[in-house]
């Protein structure tokens, strides 16, 4: 199984960065919280302080065509909340 790790960069989640020195990434929805945790600390070379995860719900989408409404779901995918050891951080755009 391999699990894959995406950083989010979204204000919210850069004002939690900057307030809180948590980082939020998307997860494979079958990693458990020591995955994530071995992962982060082999990619990015930092030492995790905690792991918290949440689910995130897929939302329903309707459109109208031209034929009739369509009607479809979202899928539903983990969000990871890391909290990294105090004064070391994770650059994010280094790899750009």
């Amino acid at each position: 199984m391999e699990i894959t790790i995406k950083p989010i960069v979204t204000e919210k989640a850069t004002q939690i960065t900057e307030r809180l020195n948590r980082y939020t990434f998307r997860v494979s929805p079958e990693a458990n919280k020591h995955q994530i945790r071995d992962l982060v600390e082999k990619l990015y070379g930092v030492k995790v302080v905690r792991v918290n995860t949440a689910i995130v719900r897929g939302k329903n989408k309707s459109r109208w065509t031209k034929s009739g409404l369509l009607r479809g779901k979202t899928s539903a995918w983990k969000k990871a909340f890391i909290t990294v050891a105090e004064g070391q951080t994770i650059d994010f755009y280094s790899n750009i």
